[in-house]
């Protein structure tokens, strides 16, 4: 990228045109003196780093995705319950595409009815489905995304709805957990759990035995979490975390106010601090909600994204 398109890209962001692929000096405490120098990159982490598919909006599709994903280094894919039923149709299905571009699926974001005791059975076998074919095609865990619930129109009250959220979150991760997947909750925006005092709700109230922790760090960011509070938010769950969304907020414009890593206010660097080491049954997976018009290309963008995690110590494939 030059530095006309990368200055005009920052800007669209809400963030400060800088020299080279840097993060905001918020971003980054232990970098913050001296902050015009070359960034002392982080010592080596344990840690292996995945991406997930939704940058990739069609015509290209999660192909394209893939391809990208495998060629940048990325340890493994993310894609949604409903990618892989369409996949399922087509000759070697999602598999011979991993397999083209040397990826591994780790993972499916998979949205269900958490809320209504009437469809609890229809959730469930739903959940099934999609876990089946997380598992067919080698993956270990199912994203658990809870339903929109539109509350400014329907008044929605979470605290209404809290135990029977438990009670179909734990019966979908008995049923999951019976062949081989682990089911992690995913907090997200506009939808029946959202904020952070939510998700201490729901997760101090689940069976952790069968629901594990899948949190979304930009997402709580989005939903009007201090970073500070979501970076506590996972250091008291770390022992139920299997897996992570890690993207960065910054309110701009693109990318449903998400942006490329490093241009927000996320504590990235503090969750790979926490993550670094840990064997979780899934994968910390970057991710970048697509956008209309978007001012980078998607590859550049997941390159950005890895450029900043080379720097925070993390390896890639060759």
């Amino acid at each position: 990228m030059n530095r006309r398109r990368f200055s005009g890209a920052a800007i669209a962001l809400g963030v400060s045109a800088v020299s080279g692929i840097r993060p905001l000096k918020a971003q980054a405490p232990r970098r913050q003196a001296g902050w015009n120098a070359p960034p002392q990159p982080h010592a080596p982490r344990n840690i292996k780093i995945g991406h997930t598919g939704i940058t990739w909006a069609d015509p290209n599709g999660p192909d394209q995705a893939i391809k990208d994903i495998g060629a940048l280094g990325f340890y493994g894919f993310e894609t949604f319950g409903d990618v892989l039923d369409k996949f399922e149709a087509q000759p070697g299905g999602i598999a011979k595409v991993l397999d083209a571009a040397n990826l591994s699926l780790i993972s499916a974001y998979c949205t269900f009815d958490m809320v209504d005791p009437a469809k609890r059975n229809d959730s469930i076998e739903k959940m099934t489905n999609w876990g089946k074919l997380i598992k067919k095609n080698g993956g270990r865990v199912a994203v658990l995304g809870p339903n929109p619930v539109h509350r400014e129109q329907t008044g929605y009250n979470f605290a209404d709805h809290k135990n029977d959220i438990v009670t179909t979150l734990n019966e979908v991760g008995k049923r999951l957990q019976d062949f081989g997947i682990t089911g992690v909750l995913h907090p997200h925006t506009g939808m029946c759990i959202e904020t952070l005092d939510e998700a201490y709700s729901v997760m101090q109230s689940v069976d952790t035995r069968y629901v594990k922790f899948g949190p979304d760090i930009g997402q709580l960011v989005k939903g009007g979490a201090d970073p500070n509070a979501v970076t506590k938010l996972v250091k008291d769950f770390l022992p139920v975390v299997h897996h992570m969304h890690f993207k960065d907020f910054s309110g701009g414009q693109y990318y449903l106010g998400y942006c490329p890593l490093g241009f927000g206010r996320v504590q990235l660097n503090a969750a790979l601090d926490l993550m670094d080491g840990r064997e979780i049954a899934g994968m910390v997976m970057v991710e970048l909600d697509g956008t209309r018009n978007p001012p980078l290309p998607p590859y550049q963008a997941a390159e950005i994204a890895k450029n900043f995690l080379r720097l925070e110590g993390v390896g890639f494939r060759s």
